[in-house]
């Protein structure tokens, strides 16, 4: 190879290397100024979706979980999480952020779009809700059956308008919202599912899964 060709190759290398580079730096969502132990507003950066919030929103416990709708483990804590969001619900802030770890969980990504796209019609804990419920009957499914039954479960828990749902589940916004919500989790190191924080702390299964241990911790925090 000539002096000159050499000189062209390397610049053109540099030049591919340095356009990944910016690509990458531009895909990579910025969370450093967001503070995690509290109710994430809508921005840009999130799709203009906010964090998804049941229960009051200025209670004396905060609640936060980061889960994967398609990994078995969120699928066993979603009642005990259910049932302690439902019934401290004038006290407690129950928080739920998007973690899909697509590595395991090939469906998880698809899922949380489908719960996101339902929540941009008022349907989100609706949606949240029937993933888990339903979790055995979808994880597996494939590529081409997937939507299939999301649509489906859209219908059974009433989105309004299942057309817009379907192009919501493919779009930008809602891609947005799912990646936000997963440099959230990289934030506060996050690399299991669930992870659960109370109040600002990292819950331990032990107490998670217990609900009688649990129920004690929300109401010794409530008083």
């Amino acid at each position: 190879m000539s002096r000159n060709a050499w000189i062209i190759f390397v610049v053109i290398c540099v030049t591919i290397l340095g356009g990944l580079i910016y690509l990458s730096r531009q895909d990579k969502v910025q969370v450093g100024e967001v503070k995690t132990n509290k109710i994430v507003k809508a921005t840009a950066a999130s799709g203009n979706i906010g964090d998804h919030v049941f229960g009051s929103s200025e209670g004396k416990v905060l609640l936060i979980e980061y889960g994967d709708f398609q990994c078995p483990a969120c699928g066993s804590a979603h009642p005990i999480l259910k049932e302690i969001s439902q019934e401290y619900k004038d006290d407690l802030t129950f928080i739920f952020r998007n973690n899909p770890i697509t590595q395991i969980h090939p469906n998880a990504k698809v899922a949380a779009a489908a719960a996101e796209a339902a929540g941009l019609q008022g349907k989100y804990w609706e949606m949240h809700d029937i993933l888990y419920e339903q979790q055995t009957t979808w994880s597996n499914a494939s590529i081409d059956d997937r939507q299939a039954f999301f649509i489906d479960m859209a219908k059974e828990v009433a989105v309004p308008d299942i057309d817009k749902f379907k192009k919501d589940l493919s779009s930008s916004k809602v891609s947005s919202k799912i990646n936000f919500d997963l440099a959230l989790g990289r934030k506060d190191n996050v690399s299991a599912t669930p992870t659960i924080f109370f109040n600002g702390k990292h819950l331990e299964s032990d107490v998670w899964t217990d609900l009688t241990k649990f129920k004690a911790l929300v109401e010794d925090a409530i008083k």
